[in-house]
């Protein structure tokens, strides 16, 4: 190599290392993903269901992820109100709904909650998608709250109690769950966000008692809810597989949450197949979940003259979400979504075809009033049919 050469090489590397040390080390650590919701976002939008029994909060948390099935069953479960044990059972069956779905039927007016207010179910499922053990550290802290300011304890309907750091609220009868109904505004004392108050969910009655329950659902073995418990140190739900809805475990009840993760089972999994074309909010939970060429649908839908999707609350009136809530151009890799449960984006689809129509019947009518054959034909036989005319 030249002698010339070489000491340009030689300059162009000092240059480069002189460079790399003047810049701040910051700009070659990697820096984490910013989260997609705040504290005070998760406190807010926890706050109405962390003081529920684990049996009940751990499918609120994995059916939230599915929000399209929540309103499925929902209008399901109010067409079937005079079904009962078994005959529910064998119903519940033959639905093809997530097993955490199925577990919130015999408490309506959970369901009722989630479906009405779809716009908190989702971001509930979307902040368990997200940020798993962000979510189940602040039940904790929510719990610890309420404990301190004297609102939570044990009673007939419910078992409190602390192993370690952790507390546990379970059902005092394993058999029988009561939902507590509470003033989250008021059981946690001093609210420490006066910006994001706790999220309304439901009605709290004025005047009354500050902490009480619904009338109590009773559960037994065939409970579609078994076998799941919170990992609070492990931030988890895990899923004990030996225990099936048909059979209870060996102790003959509900197993306990396991604060420290030990005991076995394993992780739940969130399902797309469930998520029924529903758009997911983050891009980290996108790339996870649904790997298609996202690039490509965005691409799609602008040229349709759609906004990107992101989360929103849904059209109740007619079983339909809004842009915001629904993805118009859904997921096909794993989503498993049925057309007729993806309202949105079949009125959408039709929405464009008849402005489609509408631009082509203009067309026709331009074609026609320039003279038949002596314009360009704009397509379709009718313009070609008109040009023959005129050559005759």
């Amino acid at each position: 190599m030249p002698m010339k050469t070489r000491g340009s090489w030689k300059y162009a590397v000092i240059g480069l290392a002189v460079l790399c040390l003047a810049l701040p080390a910051s700009l070659f650590a990697q820096q984490p993903p910013a989260k997609v919701f705040k504290q005070e976002e998760l406190d807010q939008m926890l706050a109405p269901i962390a003081l529920y029994p684990d049996d009940l909060l751990t499918q609120i948390l994995m059916a939230s992820t599915y929000p399209l099935e929540v309103v499925q069953a929902e209008r399901w479960a109010k067409q079937n109100k005079s079904l009962k044990g078994d005959a529910l059972k064998a119903a519940l069956e033959k639905q093809t709904w997530d097993a955490s779905v199925k577990a919130l039927v015999p408490f309506p007016d959970v369901l009722i909650m989630m479906s009405e207010k779809l716009e908190w179910t989702q971001k509930v499922g979307d902040a368990f998608l997200a940020q798993q053990k962000d979510v189940m550290d602040t039940v904790q802290r929510l719990r610890r709250k309420a404990a301190e300011a004297g609102n939570l304890k044990s009673s007939k309907e419910q078992e409190v109690k602390k192993e370690g750091d952790i507390i546990i609220v379970q059902a005092a009868d394993p058999q029988v769950v009561y939902v507590p109904v509470y003033n989250p505004t008021v059981v946690y004392g001093a609210w420490p966000y006066p910006a994001y108050p706790p999220y309304p969910v439901y009605a709290y009655p004025p005047g009354a008692a500050l902490f009480t329950f619904t009338m109590g659902v009773a559960v037994g073995a065939a409970w579609w809810g078994h076998g799941c418990h919170a990992d609070y140190h492990g931030g988890t739900v895990n899923i004990d597989r030996d225990v099936t809805i048909n059979r209870p475990d060996r102790s003959g009840s509900r197993p306990e949450t396991r604060p420290g993760g030990g005991g076995g089972g394993e992780q739940w999994k969130h399902n797309p197949e469930h998520r029924q074309g529903v758009a997911y909010r983050d891009q980290g939970t996108r790339d996870k979940y649904s790997p298609t060429n996202r690039a490509a649908v965005d691409s799609r839908q602008g040229n349709r003259g759609y906004d990107k999707p992101s989360a929103g609350t849904s059209d109740r009136s007619g079983g339909r979400q809004s842009a915001q809530t629904q993805d118009r151009t859904p997921d096909r890799s794993g989503s498993g979504a049925k057309s007729q449960n993806n309202a949105l984006g079949g009125m959408d689809r039709g929405g464009q075809a008849q402005r489609d129509s509408a631009r082509g019947s203009q067309s026709m009518s331009s074609a026609k009033s320039h003279g038949g054959g002596a314009s360009r034909p704009s397509g379709g036989g009718a313009s070609r049919g008109g040009g023959g005319r005129g050559r005759r």
